[in-house]
């Protein structure tokens, strides 16, 4: 039975637990309030929950609730899941919002609950939207649940991964709500056309099932949404009493879009749009492209992550990647929206098409890593300027050899400290642009090995990796130098 501390909240979930005002219907209410599931055979879309034999259910059904959390995208039902566990269960049930309340109810609440225990009641504390409560609110539950003073009952639509502070997480069960099929969507419109009590039914409107499904699809799976659209469209029905796409389209002005710039669906469409590029598909990347826009992110950080791209995967097997990048940035920086959208779609085609290489990106991770992990090594005498005499004096830039001064510019001199002397960070792949960049390098080791061969009078063949002498700067070995 639902008892409560509060005044009613912003879901009006404040009701006795009395059956028949459980079911009392405000006429005055939006439909989607109207028409909130009362019982769980009402619920739809969430059969692999509530379905029969499933753990919630059974759960439900025998009043044993352990700590949980439901997790979903708006309007799937997760108050609605709260609310019907309010109806039926026999602990004292308290309701809070984290958009609404804070330390002080969630004390009270606690305190509650304390009393409630000396009289042998369990307490069910639900709290809406928990990811809004902060590390430390979070952290004044944890004890509580930890002892069995309440059992917590939290609805988010962000990742609790990410939301919830660990020790509370390993407590709950989370259960994943998904969001509502199109044949769910319009089974719920129908519902609602046809309930003369809770919903549309004495309007007696005609809709045809094109524009139901139009609702659907404009809803994003999102129940309440949908009803909402329903509502306007058949206030806009008038005498008529006719509802089609047209007047579909009309009430609902524009699409839903699950999409919060701040939360997990932000990560997961650029997720989708970095690995569709990866993926060399432009059709895919401009669809997660207009999902991201259409749903209000910032340009900018789209193009920023572009950018980021055009090194990272792109690289060098198309130098040109990162000149179109920055290119749509600043086209974008110039025309603004909306005629600026064109301008990163082109550069998303780009990227798509283009040669991959992330040879580039692995290179200086292993130069990162090799500067991490060992010695600082001094810079080599010979790679060191020298703009004073004491310098000269002391070795500085002894050995350097200017490569402009050799008639292929392919000198013999070690560029590498102490200890990494040989070693390689960046391995060309053979496509597109970097394969002419392999060639080129396999030249100048074609070259070095040449020269060194002709010094040493051994094969050509032989690898040089294990002939580099111990002077860093190589003396003596050095091409021809230009004619003076």
């Amino acid at each position: 039975m639902e008892r409560s501390l509060f005044d009613q909240s912003e879901e009006g979930d404040r009701g006795s637990g009395d059956e028949a005002q459980a079911h009392r219907v405000d006429p005055g209410a939006p439909l989607a309030e109207r028409m909130r599931p009362r019982t769980l055979d009402e619920v739809l879309g969430q059969d692999h929950l509530i379905g029969p034999g499933r753990v919630l259910r059974r759960a439900v059904e025998e009043d044993s609730l352990r700590p949980l959390i439901f997790w979903g995208p708006p309007g799937t039902g997760k108050t609605t899941l709260a609310r019907i566990i309010a109806g039926r269960t026999n602990a004292h049930f308290i309701t809070l919002s984290a958009v609404l309340h804070g330390v002080k109810e969630l004390r009270a609440a606690v305190d509650e609950a304390k009393r409630m225990r000396l009289r042998k009641v369990r307490t069910i504390l639900f709290i809406d939207e928990i990811h809004r409560f902060n590390k430390a609110q979070q952290d004044g539950l944890l004890p509580h649940v930890e002892n069995g003073t309440l059992t917590l009952i939290g609805a988010t639509t962000e990742n609790p991964s990410f939301e919830v502070i660990p020790p509370l997480l390993s407590r709950a069960r989370v259960f994943v709500l998904e969001g509502l099929k199109e044949a769910h969507v319009v089974a719920l419109l129908r519902r609602a056309l046809e309930d003369a009590e809770r919903g549309l039914g004495a309007l007696k409107l005609v809709a045809e099932d094109d524009a139901l499904r139009r609702v659907a699809v404009l809803s994003s799976g999102d129940a309440r949404s949908a009803l909402n659209i329903l509502e306007a469209a058949a206030a806009l029905a008038g005498e008529n009493r006719r509802i089609d796409s047209k007047l579909v389209g009309e009430a609902a002005q524009r699409k839903t879009l699950l999409y919060d710039k701040s939360g997990e669906e932000h990560y997961n469409l650029i997720s989708a749009l970095h690995k569709t590029l990866r993926a060399s598909d432009p059709d895919a990347a401009l669809y997660w492209l207009a999902r991201m826009l259409e749903g209000g992110e910032d340009p900018m950080y789209i193009l920023r992550r572009l950018v980021r791209f055009a090194s990272e995967d792109v690289g060098m097997a198309d130098p040109n990647a990162l000149a179109v990048a920055t290119a749509a940035q600043g086209a974008f920086h110039f025309i603004g929206l909306p005629e600026g959208k064109l301008a990163i779609a082109q550069a998303v085609v780009y990227l798509a098409q283009a040669p991959k290489s992330d040879a580039v990106y692995r290179g200086f991770g292993a130069a990162e890593r090799a500067v991490r992990e060992r010695d600082a090594a001094p810079v080599p005498h010979h790679l060191r300027n020298a703009p004073t005499g004491l310098m000269r004096d002391l070795g500085y830039g002894e050995g350097y050899q200017h490569a402009h001064e050799f008639d292929d510019a392919v000198v013999e001199m070690e560029g590498m400290p102490e200890g990494l002397q040989g070693t390689r960070f960046y391995h060309p792949t053979s496509r597109g642009f970097e394969a002419e960049v392999r060639k080129r390098l396999a030249t100048r080791e074609e070259i070095l090995n040449e020269r060194l061969g002709e010094r040493l009078n051994v094969p050509d063949e032989r690898s040089m990796d294990d002939r580099r002498p111990s002077d860093p700067a190589m003396p003596g070995r050095r091409a021809r130098r230009k004619d003076k």
